[in-house]
């Protein structure tokens, strides 16, 4: 078979598994069926049962499935021509192995490719044989209540995150589960979970009718998806895909014989559909007789599930800090633009990374299962040309980063064989067999990190220098945007190289375009220069826009078309007819400004851009964005300062290995999904809509670094904490620590980010009263705390601003309490000194000076204030010691002129 053909009958493989079930969202839609078309498809599809005179269909789903396939199926790539390899055309009537009955016979399959699909879902599941028996009982299935105690319409999705056990502090939120996922489509908002009696109903009727609300959205949609991509069955498939997650990944999967809905339908047929491609290629391409493999499969005792006809990928980009903050001579004055290219330049790396072993393997995008922070898992098939096959991929990858980045930066991938029985979720020995197999997948990983490059296979160590030097110009010399590489070109009189000016476009086409479109050949449109794994980048707008490109589509040399918008409010749906990629940060522009917020930058010598509302800004304006203008005058106060701030989740290693008494691959690929989506897709939209003036340089997988006005972004911090709590359903084993540095903008970016990353270090190593480790902290000014005291320091400022205007505190005994602060926190130290206990004593003192000071204060007065400054401020410093003054600070730096 040719390798486009391959391609093609992977994809349509790949489509068969991830529909087969369809039909639960389609049933529980209640949409109307003729009366005997319905029994037609119950008996061909479902599970009949008899008993006492009674006929009864169970796993009616599987019936819908067809129908609902019926329904949609104008809008596929076709299905009926002469060419529909593996499968049947539907064009036959007689045809039994049709791709329809591929996806809708899972619970009674009969051939092949049917087997594959239905073996597939249950490795997805994670299915003991006798589980399994269980579950395709049609006895057992009659049960049709979940572990919540709800029906298949009224349940609603649990959520994995409240699952989550580290401690035994947490037991008890298996037990009480009280969160669950609104039934809504994928929104900024719709990720987070609401309370079991806010979003679930005993009436089965209103629970029906939100179903069929969300089939109509799913519809309408669906046909947003250009006519022209489905002759392209795998652009057309990334499409669908991200449709799918739109609208399903909020639908509980398995709603039946009191299980727990905790699995998206989403996850459970992407894996599914990774699963059953990877199967059916491994029998394919090994040539294997069709009739043996079917009867082993149809075996219950499984006699091949033991066999490694699975291969999974992992791939990790390194140097992510190195590739961000290159700097040269002229770093600083295009900052804000290069981050924000560099940033987005990381995420297209990794997407291109994993497009390339897709498309050399001849595999759909579905097989691509995890895709967040820089890391991504594939699933193949386990045949040596596969393993042949990566190792040039491998090789191709690292001669690009060798020659565009000088082995600063590269992507590791790291194979491990797999066979179905590892992905089981029971406990044998002590351990679930796909815990095991997790176990492994983070070892291969981290043994790939120390191999990079592959420094000791070359023949020759010299390659790398001599490209250097036949590429560098005397007369240009190093780049001076990254000053690393040889310089080809000018930029406003300064010479760069090509990589340094693909970043700069970036951050200029973000500014513009929502877009990308990724081809084989350069179309001459908003195109970077450098292609990346053979792959030309461009940058496009409206649907219009796009669709001038109708003829690449067709020739097949237009290979992904991705959306990165932002979401532009909290509840629309995150699906406009385009795949979805959630790679573009928020970033600042100057949009409306009214007067006073355009006096804050009078005094800039830099003016570009400033009048162009879509124009991002530099770091020197967001440095100026939090300066409040003086009453009565054109002057403005508060410090001109940024504040670098970077996170990541705490233990996140042991939440996925450890942290799910039954893990599963579904359960896997879901976690990670989740995790990703509430600093990709949430934190941006919040940015946008809260903190206008912050830009997320990255945000993705568990981690996030962000740039802003120094007290809008601590502000934003304390602000991320609660929303994550929020997030994970107030599970107190899930949290993030973060670090802060304030600084002038004109330092440079590499020194923010260290700064930071040194902040973080510090929260990371948080210790309790007995000396334990426990995170789950930040560090702002040098001070190391957690969340509920940051935020109680942070709302203690904002009273000191209070005072300072109803009473005039002076500067000067503002100032004065820094050093009570650490007088009290001394106390606290193994060693203390004897006049550190006096620091009440000097408090009272000032205070009392302070106020004496005031003309026409009467002594009540003055008594009341002094109760009020005792509170707030002796209290304060009693209580967090040197850690009070960053109330102290943060209001200080509020009135620096």
């Amino acid at each position: 078979m040719e390798l486009a053909s391959l391609l093609d009958a992977s994809c349509r493989v790949a489509l068969a598994a991830y529909l087969h079930d369809l039909g639960k969202f389609a049933e529980r839609a209640d949409f109307k069926v003729n009366t005997a078309q319905l029994e037609d498809h119950l008996q061909l599809y479902a599970r009949k049962n008899e008993a006492g005179g009674r006929i009864w269909y169970t796993h009616r789903h599987a019936a819908y499935t067809a129908l609902a396939w019926d329904m949609i199926e104008s809008l596929f790539p076709e299905l009926l021509g002469d060419d529909v390899t593996p499968f049947g055309s539907l064009a036959d009537v007689n045809i039994d192995d049709s791709v329809i009955n591929a996806a809708a016979k899972h619970h009674k399959p009969d051939s092949l490719l049917q087997w594959i699909v239905a073996t597939a879902d249950r490795v997805a599941s994670g299915f003991e044989r006798e589980e399994f028996e269980k579950y395709n009982d049609p006895k057992e299935a009659d049960n049709d209540r979940t572990q919540t105690g709800k029906n298949h319409y009224t349940a609603r999705q649990l959520t994995l995150f409240e699952q989550i056990r580290l401690t035994d502090k947490n037991e008890h939120h298996r037990s009480q589960l009280q969160w669950r996922y609104p039934l809504k489509p994928l929104s900024a908002t719709s990720i987070f979970p609401m309370r079991a009696t806010e979003c679930e109903c005993e009436d089965t009727s209103s629970a029906k009718a939100e179903y069929a609300k969300m089939w109509q959205g799913f519809e309408n949609l669906l046909n947003k998806i250009p006519e022209s991509h489905r002759s392209n069955w795998p652009l057309w498939l990334d499409h669908f895909d991200s449709a799918w997650a739109c609208f399903t990944q909020a639908i509980p999967s398995a709603t039946a014989f009191n299980i727990r809905p905790e699995v998206s339908l989403y996850d459970h047929c992407h894996t599914t559909s990774a699963l059953a491609t990877a199967l059916w290629r491994y029998h394919y391409d090994k040539g294997h007789n069709t009739d043996e493999i079917k009867d082993k499969l149809k075996d219950s005792k499984r006699p091949d599930w033991s066999e490694e006809k699975l291969l999974l990928i992992q791939g990790d980009l390194f140097g992510i800090q190195s590739f961000l903050f290159a700097t040269g001579g002229e770093t600083q004055k295009k900052a804000a633009k290069l981050l924000r290219g560099r940033s987005f330049y990381v995420s297209l790396l990794t997407e291109c990374a994993a497009m390339k072993i897709l498309e050399t393997l001849q595999l759909p995008p579905t097989s691509q299962v995890i895709n967040a922070a820089g890391k991504f898992l594939i699933v193949a098939p386990n045949t040596d040309d596969t393993k042949n096959k990566l190792q040039q991929v491998q090789q191709e990858i690292d001669s690009w980063f060798l020659e565009h980045t000088y082995g600063q930066t590269g992507i590791g991938l790291a194979w491990m064989p797999a066979a179905c029985n590892d992905f089981l979720r029971g406990k044998k020995e002590g351990k679930a067999p796909f815990s095991a197999l997790i176990e492994r997948l983070f070892e291969a990983l981290n043994r790939a990190k120390t191999r990079r490059f592959n420094l000791c296979g070359y023949q020759s160590p010299d390659p790398i220098f001599e490209d250097f030097l036949s590429t560098f110009d005397g007369d240009r010399g190093v780049c001076s945007i990254n000053g690393i590489s040889p310089a080809t070109e000018s930029l406003g009189g300064n010479n760069i190289s090509a990589l340094a000016k693909d970043q700069i476009d970036i951050g200029k086409y973000l500014a513009v375009y929502e877009r990308l479109l990724i081809t084989t050949e350069s179309l001459n449109h908003n195109t970077l220069k450098i292609p990346v794994f053979g792959y030309y980048i461009q940058f496009t707008g409206s649907e219009q826009s796009s669709g001038k490109f109708g003829a690449i589509t067709r020739e097949r040399k237009l290979r992904r078309a991705w959306d990165y918008s932002v979401p532009s409010d909290p509840d629309t749906p995150l699906f406009n007819g385009y795949a979805r990629r959630y790679i573009n940060g928020y970033v600042p522009r100057f949009g409306e400004q009214n007067a006073w917020e355009k006096g804050r930058y009078d005094h800039l010598r830099e003016v570009e851009d400033r009048e162009d509302k879509r124009a991002f800004k530099s770091l020197e304006f967001i440095a100026c964005d939090d300066r409040r203008p003086l009453p009565q005058s054109h002057r403005y106060e508060g410090a001109e300062a940024l504040v670098t701030l970077k996170g990541d989740v705490d233990n996140l290693g042991q939440i996925f290995e450890k942290g799910l008494v039954e893990p599963s691959f579904a359960k896997m690929a879901a976690l990670s999904r989740q995790m990703n989506a509430f600093f990709s897709i949430w934190l941006p939209w919040y940015c946008k809509e809260n903190y206008s003036s912050t830009y997320t340089v990255f945000a993705g997988g568990d981690d996030f670094f962000l740039v802003g006005p120094w007290l809008s972004t601590m502000r934003l911090a304390a602000d991320m904490r609660e929303k994550f709590t929020d997030y994970v359903a107030h599970n107190q084993d899930i949290h993030f620590s973060a670090g802060m540095s304030m600084t002038k903008p004109s330092l440079p970016i590499r020194q923010m980010g260290e700064m930071a990353e040194e902040a973080l270090e510090q929260s990371k190593d948080r210790k309790d009263e007995n000396g334990h480790t426990i995170k789950d902290g930040v560090t702002c000014y040098g001070f190391t705390l957690g969340w509920s005291e940051f935020r109680v320091l942070l709302d203690k400022g904002s009273e000191l601003e209070r005072l300072r205007e109803t009473m005039d505190l002076g500067t000067g005994y503002l100032y004065g309490l820094q050093s009570l602060a650490d007088m009290a926190q001394n106390l606290k130290s193994h060693e203390p000194c004897i006049e550190s206990a006096l620091w009440n004593s000097y408090f009272n003192y000032r205070t009392w000076r302070m106020l004496e000071r005031k003309r026409g204060l009467s002594k009540a007065d003055s008594q009341k204030m002094h109760k009020e400054l005792g509170n707030l401020v002796g209290g304060g410093i009693n209580q967090y010691g040197s850690a009070f003054k960053i109330a102290i600070f943060t209001h200080l730096y509020q009135h620096r002129q």
